[in-house]
């Protein structure tokens, strides 16, 4: 085994305190470069980020299944969830200013550079909240069309 152990060069808090490393990496590849080894890890940090998201946040992997098919198709139809909602805001829902709007709602969160799951998720409700409340529905009749039909209604009784 191999252990490398990765430190970050910039401080972990704002009075400068090192405190030493930051991420130890364990491997069983004696043959590649250290370089290689951290840049395969950081190439694979997004990706192990989704999965904790959708184990977290969306629930993969916690339903109380009883029957094998209904176990085979509850975590992958969770994950496809997930990618569905990452897919929507990366189409139409991302809009770069809100991360500095977050920014401006919550201080302490600085170093925010990217919208989180949370933030796609909550992004989501809220437009199909907005869409379900604002937006009439076309099979609806405008107050105008409702008006000329009870005009003619009142027309063709008299």
């Amino acid at each position: 085994m191999r252990v490398i152990l990765v430190c970050d060069d910039k401080p972990r808090t704002r009075d400068r305190d090192d405190r030493g490393y930051g991420l130890p990496l364990i491997t069983t590849d004696l043959e590649s470069s250290t370089e290689d080894l951290v840049a395969r890890y950081a190439s694979r940090w997004g990706i192990e980020q989704a999965l904790a998201d959708a184990r977290h946040i969306v629930g993969v992997g916690e339903a109380r299944n009883r029957t094998r098919p209904a176990v085979e198709r509850t975590v992958p139809f969770g994950k496809i969830c997930f990618s569905v909602v990452t897919l929507w805001y990366a189409l139409h829902g991302h809009a770069p200013d809100e991360v500095t709007s977050h920014r401006t709602r919550a201080r302490w969160y600085t170093t925010k550079t990217e919208p989180s799951y949370d933030d796609m998720a909550v992004k989501l409700r809220r437009v199909i909240i907005a869409a379900r409340f604002r937006s009439p529905c076309p099979e609806q009749a405008s107050p105008q069309g409702t008006r000329a039909v009870l005009a003619a209604w009142a027309a063709a009784g008299t």
